[in-house]
């Protein structure tokens, strides 16, 4: 007899929280571990056509590392559509500012461009500190 693959559905799947914290830690590599969380392939119930992710929470991401030049040779860009209205900012000015864009751009690139990746994203939550307002989902904590 042969065996099928099975198939999960999101209703299947029952989604944990996790709570990441991203002090002293490399952004590329902590960005591509939480977009292996957000789509579920950690799981053993993993399916690319439906959302069976978890959901992660990072704290202290002002505390990130970029290694080599990258906080004043990396360059984030903007553009309104208007002639002449391209914005530049570099890796640094970003981390002072809002650092938690930095990792929300990270991971975001490392997702599937298509509806689904933008669900997965939502469940993506970042915090400049170490607090954060999700305590009653009970998150485990993950040392990456």
């Amino acid at each position: 007899m042969e065996s099928k693959t099975k198939f999960f559905k999101k209703e299947e799947v029952n989604k944990k929280w996790y709570l990441i914290n991203a002090e002293n830690k490399i952004l590329g590599r902590l960005a591509s571990k939480i977009a292996t969380i957000l789509q579920g392939k950690n799981k053993p119930e993993y399916s690319p056509n439906s959302d069976c992710g978890d959901y992660v929470i990072v704290t202290n991401c002002e505390k990130i590392i970029l290694t080599g030049k990258k906080l004043k040779d990396k360059k984030y860009y903007r553009h309104s559509g208007y002639l002449g209205n391209l914005k530049v900012k570099t890796a640094g000015e970003i981390l002072e500012k809002n650092p938690e864009f930095l990792i929300k751009q990270a991971v975001k690139g490392m997702l599937p461009k298509n509806k689904l990746g933008r669900r997965m994203l939502k469940k993506l939550k970042v915090y400049a500190g170490p607090e954060h307002p999700h305590q009653a989902q009970k998150p485990e904590i993950i040392d990456l």
